[in-house]
């Protein structure tokens, strides 16, 4: 007879997958920054070929300078996407939840649409994709971070735990900073690639400072105890605050004088690991977020009827989420 973790978990593998994908996400925007900050955009002229190679059968000693950052970005690029099938795929296979289900194939839409405005970028020379590229590879993160949180083990057990008081006020918070972190990813971006809109730059990061330390007081106020809310809570504004600082560095580097004293190698350091840090921010926000979201769908529904829409009975040789 199957125990009940395997009536109400099903397979771990589109959770294991959809978090590599995440991890492989983020590595991929670091190595965005480094050939944005680099300006090493356009070191390959062609696409979907390399210099006329088969993208994967370029000769590595060959990768040098801007070619080894944006032919590295390519191949990057690439390992998300196939893992973004087989995480879709695995998904069709092992979850029965239809909205689950086409949530990742709105992610595997979305990757393959940034591969091709990536690759429009460098054929049609157009500087303004690069500014869509970027803006749109975070919006794939905060999605493939949401899909972990839904095929996550916790997901299933939420039901059992007990509900969260202002659950839909926490969610709404919630949102509200989501959103205001990706407007400030989309103004950092066109700071980035236009060097205009610092004022708004600036400005929406006093309110991401503002909504993060709202929502983390009131979690760590409100709900000490639920560790699924408090290390999220947590790990968010740990990442707010080195954001505010690398984000200092940057600017002293990009638009003061001060970057005659600061060495092209730190200074690159400050920009590729603030772009990094702002889509750990955002990833963060996402999390906590579907986390929110999901607990203040619980508090509206009857326990009774909840336990009995989590724990299907699982019939011989089928595979429930």
């Amino acid at each position: 007879m199957a125990d009940r973790s395997t009536q109400v978990f099903g397979s771990p593998w589109p959770y294991r997958l959809a978090v590599v994908t995440t991890l492989c996400t983020l590595v991929l925007i670091f190595v965005g920054g480094v050939v944005t900050n680099t300006g090493s955009g356009l070191a390959v002229p062609d696409w979907p070929t390399t210099f006329g190679y088969n993208m994967f059968t370029y000769p590595p000693s060959m990768m040098v300078g801007g070619i080894l950052y944006e032919h590295s970005h390519r191949l990057i690029g690439s390992l998300v996407g196939m893992l973004t099938v087989a995480f879709v795929v695995t998904l069709w296979r092992t979850d029965s939840r239809p909205w689950v289900r086409w949530l990742g194939v709105v992610a595997l839409l979305a990757v393959i649409t940034q591969g091709v405005l990536g690759g429009l970028r460098v054929v049609l020379l157009q500087h303004g994709l690069a500014i869509v590229h970027g803006c749109f590879a975070h919006a794939f993160l905060a999605l493939i971070v949401g899909l972990c949180v839904c095929t996550s083990r916790w997901w299933h057990v939420a039901a059992d735990t007990t509900r969260v008081t202002e659950a839909t006020r926490l969610r709404t918070v919630a949102w509200v900073t989501l959103a205001v972190v990706y407007a400030q990813i989309i103004f950092g971006a066109l700071l980035t690639h236009t060097g205009t809109r610092l004022g708004l730059h600036l400005a929406l990061a006093g309110a991401v400072v503002l909504c993060s330390t709202l929502l983390t007081v009131w979690i760590l106020s409100g709900h000490p105890e639920r560790l699924e809310l408090r290390r999220p809570a947590l790990v968010l504004i740990a990442l707010v605050v080195m954001q505010l600082s690398l984000g200092l560095g940057a600017y002293f580097y990009r638009f003061t004088s001060m970057n005659q004293t600061i060495s092209p190698t730190v200074g690159l350091g400050f920009l590729t690991i603030h772009r990094l840090n702002g889509a750990c921010v955002l990833a963060a926000t996402a999390a906590l977020t579907v986390i929110l979201s999901r607990l203040a769908g619980l508090a509206q529904q009857p326990r009774a009827a909840t336990m009995r829409g989590q724990m299907p009975v699982r019939r011989e040789g089928e595979v429930l989420a």
